[in-house]
């Protein structure tokens, strides 16, 4: 496989440390060279967590030069655009779960918050595949992460890595009650919809 970078990005809280390493296990069980590192900063008083994943033949290091990505997987709107800004390279993939966790200068007044027209927008201008995402019935906030994942699967995003890969690797991950309810947003999602 040809070197595939994912750039992932959040608020603590999220599950982005969840669905980084659900993506790093995938990619080995699909057998690719996959490397993976996690930032994770202020997670605990709601702050920025980001991870990078690379995978194929020739990866040597997990970091991702500026505007280097393939891929953005955001969990929140304001880390969607400003991971596609700083982090996603021209014509790649942004997927993003649309809720908002107010930065501070929001909740200040002191910056507009970011819509979904902002993020549209930006990527027609630089020709990036963009895909807003939201579960309606979704009962907890954490499972976020696995409405995304569903759709990564659903969408086929990540090339090489199938469904199984994905089952996989939450497995490993997860057990009991845990395992069964992630599954089952993540298996919920990826079904395909009625006409």
């Amino acid at each position: 496989m040809e070197n595939f970078s994912i750039y992932l990005s959040g608020v603590g809280g999220q599950g982005i440390g969840l669905i980084s390493e659900i993506m790093l296990r995938a990619a080995d069980h699909a057998g690719f060279r996959v490397k993976g590192v996690d930032t994770h900063g202020l997670a605990q008083r709601g702050g920025i967590v980001v991870s990078r994943v690379r995978i194929g033949n020739t990866v040597h290091s997990p970091l991702i030069m500026s505007n280097g990505a393939d891929m953005v997987i955001a969990l929140e709107r304001h880390e969607a655009l400003r991971s596609i800004n700083t982090a996603l390279k021209d014509g790649g993939i942004a997927i993003y779960y649309n809720t908002v966790w107010q930065p501070l200068s929001v909740r200040l007044s002191q910056a507009d918050p970011v819509t979904e027209a902002d993020i549209q927008n930006e990527c027609e201008r630089r020709m990036i595949r963009h895909y807003c995402v939201f579960h309606e019935t979704l009962v907890d906030a954490r499972m976020q992460n696995m409405v995304l994942l569903g759709h990564i699967d659903k969408l086929n995003l990540v090339p090489g890595i199938a469904t199984e890969h994905y089952c996989r690797a939450m497995a490993d991950l997860l057990t009991g009650d845990m395992l069964e309810r992630n599954a089952h947003i993540f298996n919920e999602v990826r079904q395909p919809t009625e006409p």
